[in-house]
């Protein structure tokens, strides 16, 4: 008996629209349209951040074969960043934001020119890496807490605020799957020069994406205070507030100790798997698969709550990866591995991120992020230095073990503060509507937050 061919498509049609209704919700922060031109600006542009990550990583490596001034490049382009952010989100809270970023873009563009020129003409040292890392470590320090603010104003509704956060974070794993595959194919056919030069052009995307956007200006209170009390009461707030503070403090470990592998990862592809810039291509991606099948997974979450158990279980598997990491020796495995510190590194940075936007009050949005930027890129080159002086000392696989293991350390702490943590933050949650107020205080300790 034969098939109408006719019923089977429209079957077909039927089952896929299904399929595509069950995780619309997915990509639903996909409907603000100044969002959307953010991806597609930002896309372009963080291509060229990968690839300039990479190309700096391996000049470094192939001027000084030094693991410690490995470190120190990862510090210089940091630490700017750990002492200006906090009072960059005060400053932040009294600007125009799309503007600050356009501008933070154009000179993050110009350093990677800058970059470029000196690379080319073969005359770049150490001593100007360090100096046009620094400046980028400046212009981090705006840029990230605007960033992270920005998002508001450009998603409207803050039921789709989680959902802009894990699609911002496939956005970057994509580009860090493409980035340094590219940075190695052109490092090894014309050196890194090549891959700054493509960075630097590359922002203009963003910039064009933040020109077209409409976006609805918020309403900047001229503070009554001055900037110091602003300082102090974002302080106050941050340190106080258990949620908040106890996110960031194992977020600050896990930036310190587990972070900087990557800094490592030259010494790995050349000495450990004795490869070369394809090599560190290889590596920078698998993380990058890991960390996006995170932020997919994250994604098609329909909900913030049970994002703080995920946090913990992220830190273990982030720092249980870096171990197993350390004792490979085979490229395959090392690959594997990767993939999977990339899946609970960022795991946690989008869960973290996630929470926190969603607690903290729109008056405080830009000093929390400015702390959240401190946790994230702040504590990083003190990682850097921490990671370059061991990997000098005792081997950059032994260095990665141990810093694992202290990851792994603070997965557990988070452990026993979460059911505190989650006793301060379910009436939040009952008043947003995330969580039925009939819940009882023991079941939401449980399954809630």
């Amino acid at each position: 008996m034969g098939v109408d061919v006719k019923e089977t498509s429209g079957l077909d049609q039927g089952v896929g629209v299904g399929i595509l209704g069950r995780y619309e919700h997915a990509w639903r922060a996909l409907r603000h349209r100044n969002f959307k031109l953010f991806v597609g600006g930002q896309s372009i542009s963080l291509i060229g951040t990968w690839m300039t990550r990479l190309a700096t990583s391996w000049l470094v490596w192939r001027l000084t074969h030094s693991a410690l001034l490995l470190g120190v490049v990862g510090f210089a382009g940091q630490i700017l960043t750990f002492v200006l952010a906090p009072f960059a989100g005060v400053l932040i809270e009294r600007m125009d934001r799309r503007k600050l970023l356009v501008w933070t873009q154009a000179l993050a563009g110009v350093q990677s020119l800058a970059m470029a020129g000196l690379t080319l003409a073969k005359v770049i040292t150490i001593h100007e890496i360090l100096a046009l890392a620094s400046l980028q470590g400046l212009i981090n320090a705006f840029d990230m807490p605007g960033r992270q603010s920005f998002l508001v104003q450009m998603v409207e509704d803050k039921q789709d605020l989680g959902n802009a956060i894990a699609l911002n974070s496939s956005m970057v794993n994509v580009a860090r799957l493409i980035g340094p595959a590219l940075a190695g194919m052109v490092i090894a056919a014309v050196g890194e020069g090549w891959c700054f030069a493509i960075d630097g052009f590359s922002y203009g995307a963003v910039i064009v994406s933040l020109a077209m956007m409409r976006v609805k200006p918020l309403v900047i209170k001229r503070a009554a205070v001055s900037m110091l009390e602003q300082l102090k009461e974002g302080w106050a707030y941050v340190s106080t507030f258990r949620p908040i503070r106890t996110i960031l403090l194992l977020f600050a470990l896990l930036s310190l100790m587990g972070w900087p592998f990557m800094v490592l990862l030259p010494i790995f592809a050349s000495t450990v798997l004795h490869g070369g810039p394809h090599t560190l291509g290889f590596l920078t991606g698998a993380s990058g698969v890991g960390a996006l099948v995170s932020a997919v997974s994250l994604a098609v979450r329909k909900s913030v709550v049970g994002l703080t158990r995920m946090i913990q279980v992220a830190a273990a598997m982030f720092g249980g990866g870096l171990i197993l990491f350390g004792l490979s020796h085979v490229l395959w495995l090392s690959m594997l591995l990767l993939t999977v510190v990339g899946f609970g590194m960022m795991q946690g940075l989008a869960a973290s991120n996630t929470v926190i936007q969603t607690l903290v009050p729109e008056d405080k949005r830009s000093r929390v992020m400015s702390y959240y930027t401190m946790a994230f890129v702040g504590m990083a080159p003190f990682g850097s230095l921490l990671a370059g002086g061991l990997a000098h000392l005792l081997g950059a696989p032994r260095t990665v073990m141990i810093t694992g293991a202290c990851c792994v350390l603070g997965s557990l702490w988070f452990a026993f503060e979460l059911p505190a943590v989650r006793r301060v933050m379910r009436p939040i949650y009952v008043q947003m509507g995330l969580l039925p107020e009939a819940r009882t205080e023991g079941v939401g300790d449980k399954a809630g937050a």
